[in-house]
């Protein structure tokens, strides 16, 4: 089975091409991805209208890419899969109506994806063989959630943010300190270099007994810290994103933990653009081994942890619900319900 994906859900426009056996085993054949973040860099933040627009220029040339590696995608495509949901209205009503046309044009059923659920098939993509019951932490610009899957239908959502996501502090942060948009790559960059938790910041809700984050009171301390009487050098900068990294790292995985002890999990899965940073791989290995845990660890390779089609097509394979072309629609406020 051959399925295109498409996703358009904020500043990325993506299309991939993937091929799927009987086993359900995963070969990605393409992946491109076209992205705004050069415009959206000079405003500190993504501005939806500007999105969107750059959504519509994107979206035929991304996809006509994606299907150079087929001789004939009208009739070697067997299903298309589209985000939609959350995200940008704008943005993702180009990909919907996009895929809508595709579908309605070629007479090819349609997979309406959630985006969150994307993130978490970006795993299953290669030849990982992932056993169940799993718990999933998705880390991103917009979301910190923590799902529990005793199946591929069995799936439940267990806690999240209450305020700010883990990657909307990063990017907070990273305004305060100056940095360019999105802050997270420069942070991880800066804080290599040091090696002592300075500032020691807060771990709002590490110890509290739900599934559930917060980072707003952590941004806040942020703050206090660079509104003190002392020169902002490179050395404090540097400090700082250390000392941020750490809080919330600690935070996610001694939650994520939390989680697969109490409900005696095979495997960690995770997802989203955070979890392309290194070292926050490298503390969830290094936390399995001080435990001598036997859970196995799985993370995407890192281009498929940001926003992308090859994640929308797999998420496809394993929740295959073919919909009419007509009912299927945008949604925003999509979650995990």
């Amino acid at each position: 089975m051959i399925i295109l994906g498409i996703e358009s859900s904020c500043d990325e426009t993506a299309a991939a091409v993937i091929r799927t056996d009987d086993k359900k085993h995963i070969e990605l054949l393409s992946n491109v991805i076209a992205t705004s973040l050069t415009l959206h860099a000079k405003t500190g933040g993504i501005i939806p209208e500007v999105a969107a627009r750059e959504q519509v220029k994107f979206i035929i040339p991304v996809i006509e890419e994606a299907m150079k590696v087929l001789q004939n995608p009208k009739q070697e495509i067997d299903a298309i899969a589209v985000t939609v949901g959350p995200g940008l209205i704008g943005s993702l009503l180009v990909g919907v109506e996009t895929a809508r046309t595709f579908a309605y044009v070629w007479q090819k059923p349609l997979i309406p994806v959630n985006h969150l659920f994307g993130h978490i098939y970006a795993n299953f993509i290669g030849e990982n063989e992932i056993e169940f019951p799993a718990i999933a932490l998705i880390v991103s610009g917009g979301h910190t959630d923590l799902v529990l899957m005793s199946s591929h239908r069995e799936i439940k959502w267990l806690g999240g943010t209450r305020d700010d996501a883990a990657g909307e502090a990063f990017d907070k942060t990273g305004r305060l300190l100056n940095l360019d948009y999105p802050a997270g790559p420069q942070i991880e960059q800066l804080a290599k270099a040091v090696k002592k938790d300075i500032y020691h910041f807060p771990r709002p809700l590490v110890g509290s007994a739900d599934f559930d984050f917060s980072f707003s009171g952590l941004k806040t301390a942020v703050l206090r810290e660079t509104q003190k009487d002392e020169k902002m050098n490179d050395e404090r900068i540097a400090n700082i994103c250390y000392s941020l990294q750490e809080a919330v790292f600690d935070i996610l995985i001694k939650k994520t933990f939390r989680a697969a002890n109490k409900f005696g999990v095979k495997s960690i899965l995770l997802g989203g653009g955070v979890t392309a940073n290194q070292t926050l791989r490298k503390k969830f290995e290094s936390a399995i081994s001080t435990h001598e845990s036997s859970i196995k660890l799985f993370v995407p390779d890192k281009k498929l942890c940001t926003d992308n089609a090859a994640m929308i097509a797999a998420a496809a394979v394993f929740n295959n619900e073919k919909t009419d072309w007509k009912k299927i629609s945008a949604n925003p406020e999509l979650y995990f319900d």
